[in-house]
């Protein structure tokens, strides 16, 4: 399988975390406790399978990226976040910087 490609499910499991603390409620409860630490671990071995291929500094600014942006727009339609031209020029900005990582990386450990 492609590290890119094992990144880029690392970063959609770092999404379900980030999202997955909100109904955690401290991890006072415990099903979303649970699923949370489990999207943890599965997000943190993805992303150590794909350092092996990528980068450590590539792979990981484009993993944190990829939760980032993910997580900032579901937290719009998920938790009634603001929305502005401001926050999503800069969701933008973080989506273009990601796929420049990706376009420029040698992808050699």
């Amino acid at each position: 399988m492609s590290p890119w490609l094992v990144l880029l499910v690392a970063g959609l499991f770092e999404t379900i975390w980030a999202i997955g603390l909100a109904y955690t409620d401290g991890f006072t409860e415990p099903l979303p406790s649970a699923a949370t630490l489990a999207a943890m671990g599965v997000s943190v071995y993805l992303l150590s399978r794909a350092v092996q291929q990528i980068p450590v500094g590539t792979a990981y600014a484009v993993w944190t990226g990829i939760g980032a942006v993910a997580t900032a727009i579901l937290g719009v339609y998920l938790f009634d976040e603001p929305v502005s031209a401001l926050r999503v020029g800069c969701i933008a900005l973080v989506v273009v910087g990601i796929a420049g990582l990706q376009v420029t990386s040698s992808g050699h450990a």
